[in-house]
């Protein structure tokens, strides 16, 4: 299992349940539409600091995985 997986945390009580960054309530979703909208990962850090590049990579290992249908196991 990729290591930066860790990083992704679904609790029944936060973002409806969703996959979220580190207990954050920044959904996974969130992370990915503005990689999609053209946003860096740079760029995504500076307007959310309590993010780092690390989080933003283990939004793009969560997405490849479920895309993948590979069981993703998130703490």
């Amino acid at each position: 299992m990729n290591p930066l997986l860790d990083r992704i945390t679904i609790e029944p009580g936060k973002a409806g349940g969703r996959p979220c960054i580190r207990g954050l309530r920044m959904r996974v979703q969130d992370v990915l539409e503005m990689l999609a909208a053209g946003m860096t990962s740079a760029e995504i850090v500076a307007e959310y600091p309590y993010l780092e590049p690390d989080d933003i990579r283990a939004a793009l290992a969560y997405a490849a995985a479920a895309v993948a249908d590979t069981a993703v196991v998130a703490a």
